[in-house]
């Protein structure tokens, strides 16, 4: 019968050993760490159905909270399937806001403020009575940017002091006008009685902390609590979280340092890292075992981020091998495009679904190429996360604004005419330094001029030919697709997997992004691409584009992190070098100083943990191997996989089988050589 008790011996016989370690830690505090694709949703599901089934937990007593509408969907229907139909599975928003509906008639009396969905009205209001000259970008980002401030518990009195020392900032606004901007903000939206989504988590959390009546109700309610993707967890989400818990420590958190990628917004990974610090006597769990990826897209996800300070759960695939990745160098965008959309074509003609295809790149900008290349193949596909190209507002404003300026100019050439209707609306040839919808919105305009640097060089030279090419490509790229090829950013793609991912625009200042410029800024892009490389499961393509426009300097080098990944023939077409990075002791983490140390990777007086002659036999014979199977030497083993091999000398295939980066394909495929290597 759907939604019956399942029992105990059947629930848990389905996991693997740490999902199962997770579903039977049933008293908090827990701590799960868990790589991408391994199957964190079900192992939490898990634990609260077991908690369930053995009479500890009642259904009605459990909060699962996660971060959007459609993972608590996703929640709730794996626990009714699992014998856990009234388990609470919801958003924050969604919880606190329940909350706050059922207690603030009888607490403070009247209605409850109105919520409003967007910020932007009540922005330009504030905007207006304080005279400062905004567009709809810039509202945009002002939008956003008093979203971080209120979920980071910073007043619009403080912002100025601590938006500097942040390093935040709203496209030619000071800090000193974006805090009184937010204030008026606040203004505008008390004479009209509304709230916005921080206000729901703000005065719930001020309900909960000054009502110890309505604070006794929830937390006699709620008994148990699960987090989901903790590493996006805000300052004020941690405080609502701890009034919910009261002092108690029933909770489990899940989430994956490796892919906090919204720090900008407010998300701190610390709460997930500090945790036990924060919860003496917490079990951590690890969970490794990657169900999604390929082999060799694990290796080179795990080869990303062997790069990086952050720390991160080494993933070990559990696929059978499959396709090597690629990486492909073009010399200009047009041909990267071209080229990706040939590769989605072959791959359709394969049997690929075209919904089990995506395209992941950067910026919202950067879709056009992509759109313009699929679409004069005939391919299908859909832009998530954004209007297609043609019908973004700036873009729609723009080509309204030249064909009006053709019609009354017909002396100035193509890029001037192009240039001083771009500049009208706000574009520059120098790119603003702060992301944001100021920076999307440029980089729209940008796309445009360089169409038309595009057309200039290939000698299509008028304005009449120009524009009658953008309403062919509009035209073509106007139809719908449904089930077609996925075109996203990297952050639309969180969450998501598909077949097929091509990364594409993967070189320096795409990939980190050039408006990245702090070490935390540019360690947060490497988790980016991680993120986009952990949603392949079968191919992933990765490709870069030398120059622009065709015919320009071919200047651009392939993302500083695929260093370590790119194979000789990527790395002769355009590779970077190295960037020179502080070097660190292996065993003691100190800095090196010497050459003969650094080339050791470890300090003179600090004893190697594993052989250093085995592992330099297995070096040699990986590289046999590499050669042999015409793939780069870390397809087969990364170094840090060989040193511990060298440092725990297994005999079997089962002690290599235990050995982080061994798993059942490379056993099979590799073990026999490597356990003689050993012998």
């Amino acid at each position: 019968m759907t939604g019956a008790p399942h029992p105990i011996s059947d629930l848990l016989d389905a996991l693997d050993p740490e999902q199962r370690e997770v579903a039977e830690a049933l008293r908090g505090p827990v701590r799960v760490l868990a790589g991408a694709g391994t199957g964190k949703t079900r192992a939490i599901t898990h634990r609260i159905a077991n908690g369930v089934a053995q009479g500890i937990y009642a259904p009605t007593e459990v909060l699962a909270v996660t971060f959007t509408t459609r993972a608590a969907g996703e929640m709730r229907g794996r626990l009714h399937r699992l014998g856990a139909p009234g388990v609470q599975a919801r958003t924050f928003h969604s919880a606190a806001l329940r909350q706050l509906r059922w207690f603030w008639p009888t607490t403070y009396g009247g209605e409850l403020p109105t919520l409003t969905e967007s910020k932007i009205t009540l922005v330009a209001g504030a905007a207006r009575r304080l005279r400062v000259q905004t567009d709809q970008a810039v509202l945009r980002d002002l939008a956003s940017e008093i979203e971080w401030a209120k979920v980071s518990n910073v007043g619009p009195d403080d912002y100025p002091r601590v938006a500097e020392r942040r390093g935040r900032a709203v496209a030619g606004l000071d800090h000193e006008t974006v805090g009184r901007l937010f204030g008026g903000y606040e203004e505008v939206k008390r004479s009209q009685a509304r709230m916005d989504m921080e206000d729901v988590l703000l005065l719930t959390a001020g309900m909960l902390a000054e009502e110890e009546r309505v604070a006794a109700q929830v937390r006699a309610q709620y008994r148990w609590f699960v987090v989901d993707e903790f590493q996006d967890v805000s300052p004020l989400q941690s405080a609502l979280l701890d009034l919910w818990l009261g002092g108690r420590d029933e909770i489990c958190v899940v989430g994956d340092p490796a892919q906090t990628i919204y720090s900008f917004a407010g998300a701190d990974a610390a709460y997930l890292r500090d945790f036990p610090r924060k919860f003496p006597g917490t079990t951590s769990v690890e969970l490794s075992r990657n169900y999604r990826s390929s082999p060799e897209v694990v290796s080179a996800a795990n080869a990303v981020l062997a790069g990086s300070a952050s720390t991160s759960v080494r993933l070990r695939a559990q696929r059978p091998s499959g396709a090597a990745v690629s990486f492909a160098p073009a010399a200009d965008e047009v041909a990267e495009a071209g080229a990706v959309a040939d590769g989605v074509g072959a791959l359709l003609r394969d049997g690929v679904p075209a919904s089990g295809i995506a395209v992941l790149f950067r910026i919202n900008a950067q879709s056009e190429a992509f759109e313009e290349a699929l679409a004069s193949r005939g391919l299908p596909y859909v832009v998530r996360g954004a209007a297609r190209f043609f019908e973004r507002a700036e873009v729609k404003q723009a080509v309204a604004l030249l064909r009006a300026a053709v019609r009354t100019d017909d002396s100035s050439s193509l890029i001037d005419l192009v240039r001083a209707t771009l500049a009208g609306l706000g574009w520059s040839s120098k790119a603003p330094a702060t992301r944001g919808q100021a920076r999307d919105r440029w980089e729209s305009l940008q796309a445009l001029m360089t169409m038309a640097e595009e057309a200039a060089t290939s000698g299509e030279t008028t304005p009449d030919a120009f524009l009658a090419d953008l309403d062919r490509r509009a035209a073509e790229q106007h139809a719908p697709a449904a089930g077609g090829v996925t075109l996203a950013t990297l952050h639309s793609a969180k969450g998501l997997e598909w077949d097929a991912v091509f990364l594409a625009g993967m070189h320096d200042g795409a990939m980190p992004v050039s408006h990245a410029t702090t070490d935390a800024e540019i360690e947060e892009e490497r988790r980016l691409l991680y993120v986009g490389m952990t949603r392949a499961r079968e191919h992933l393509a990765l490709s870069w584009a030398a120059a622009r426009t065709p015919g320009g300097r071919g200047n651009r080098r392939p993302s500083r992190f695929l260093d370590d990944l790119l194979p000789a023939s990527a790395r002769a077409a355009g590779a970077r070098p190295k960037p020179r990075r502080a070097a660190h002791c292996r065993e003691c983490g100190r800095p090196l100083s010497t050459a003969p140390e650094k080339k050791r990777g470890r300090c003179g007086d600090c004893p190697a943990s594993y052989d250093e002659e085995l592992f330099e036999r297995l070096r040699a014979w990986r590289k046999e191997r590499a050669d042999q199977d015409s793939v780069p030497a870390f397809v087969v083993f990364t170094d840090a996989t060989l040193q511990l091999i060298a440092e725990q000398r297994p005999t079997s295939p089962a002690a290599l089988l235990r050995i982080s980066g061994v798993g059942p394909a490379k056993l099979e495929r590799y073990g026999d050589g490597l356990l003689e290597v050993v012998g």
